[in-house]
């Protein structure tokens, strides 16, 4: 309880810096320096679609890669990335820790979204959409309740991230770990404790 009301004391103490960033992308949107559009008839349902999948695989590719480099880069996580992962227990671990990051942390792992608004036509709304869906997202994954669907990023994964520190840096689906390496499955995981016990028995 006491590491609950920590994450929530965190999580509300950086959310007013949580808004400076889709404060700055609207502002980039309206002035018409990002590819963002905001009527669907402007490109078609097929591209739409097309286009999201793009984002959302350039978005995955960004934030693993960020979260990664806020772990490797050791200066980066005393700093910055350090404050999240004091739950680094399952017991300790709650949605609410889903947002308890440093704010330059916070938003630097939600840059990939901002970034991508350059590079990939996305809707307006979808985009907006998408950033809410983020927040969610990052809440769920601490829940420490795996669903257990292939490919998802689930809770499973995301707890033995906070347990190892160096597996399933990725965020929406395991792909990203899987390609670079990284990747532990908490069912393999669960086995792999079962043995141990058996042994020390």
């Amino acid at each position: 309880m006491k590491a609950m009301r920590l994450q929530m004391y965190v999580a509300m103490k950086s959310m007013p810096w949580y808004t400076l960033l889709p404060t700055v992308s609207e502002y980039m949107i309206e002035h018409g320096w990002t590819k963002c559009y905001s009527r669907l008839g402007e490109f078609g349902w097929i591209l739409y679609f097309v286009y999201i999948a793009i984002y959302l695989v350039f978005v995955e590719f960004g934030i693993y890669w960020m979260h990664r480099e806020l772990h490797d880069i050791k200066p980066l996580y005393k700093l910055l990335h350090a404050t999240h992962h004091i739950y680094n227990k399952q017991n300790t671990l709650s949605p609410f820790a889903g947002l308890a990051f440093h704010p330059v942390d916070g938003i630097l792992q939600a840059i990939p979204h901002v970034i991508a608004l350059f590079i990939v036509p996305i809707h307006f709304t979808t985009h907006i959409g998408l950033l809410f869906i983020e927040a969610i997202w990052t809440a769920n994954i601490h829940d420490c309740i795996h669903g257990n669907i292939w490919p998802i990023m689930g809770a499973g994964y995301h707890t033995i991230h906070h347990t190892t520190y160096k597996h399933n840096y990725g965020h929406y689906t395991i792909w990203m770990d899987w390609m670079f390496g990284s990747l532990k499955d908490p069912l393999l995981e669960e086995d792999d404790n079962k043995d141990s016990s058996k042994k020390a028995k």
